[in-house]
């Protein structure tokens, strides 16, 4: 068994990255969304894709305090990307607008 854990704790970190991803600090992260610039392209299915695509890469690198908002933002955005034409119902708006200001509190 002891020949074993080497090669698990290895393969652990090539292949799921368990020694964790760098992230962003707090202020850092707060920095960079408030310059992020990016601008979808296309009809509306087609933003909310790139845009649900855009908010799991940010999620990725930001500090965790903002990125549990941004992560959700981008389920959501799935499910707008996966309606015929892309349109956000009330419930989303709501949803995506509370999860706008958890940040928000993060990023004072």
């Amino acid at each position: 068994m002891k020949k074993l854990l080497p090669a698990v704790v290895i393969a652990c970190l090539l292949l799921s990255g368990c020694g964790g991803t760098p992230r962003m600090s707090v202020g850092e992260s707060c920095t960079f969304l408030n310059s992020d610039t990016f601008k979808p392209t296309g009809n509306q299915q087609q933003q909310a894709e790139q845009i649900a695509k855009h908010y799991e890469d940010v999620a990725d690198k930001v500090a965790e305090e903002v990125a549990d908002p941004i992560q959700k933002m981008a389920d959501i955005m799935k499910q707008v990307a996966g309606t015929s034409l892309g349109n956000k119902s009330e419930e989303q708006v709501a949803e995506l607008t509370r999860q706008n200001n958890r940040i928000g509190d993060v990023c004072k």
